[in-house]
């Protein structure tokens, strides 16, 4: 079960991955820079990634990924 403080909820629309609330800024809606086939690679901790906000440019390290949630490595909540 991944803990919810170290989680970033997302939706899949089309072939882009959309993250609901940036951690940082707080925008809302962000396109995430992964393909809906990098998030299925990512389920069970088999792959890690690093990606870059488009935003406000916040690095964040997904480390697990589930059909609803992106684990990162720290607490974004």
């Amino acid at each position: 079960m991944i803990p919810l403080s170290h989680s970033l909820p997302y939706d899949i629309l089309m072939q882009d991955v959309i993250a609901q609330e940036c951690p940082y800024c707080r925008s809302s809606n962000v396109r995430l820079p992964l393909t809906p086939e990098e998030v299925r690679d990512m389920y069970g901790g088999a792959r890690k990634r690093t990606i870059v906000f488009p935003c406000c440019q916040g690095t964040l390290r997904i480390i697990d990924a589930d059909r609803d949630y992106l684990l990162a490595n720290r607490a974004i909540r």
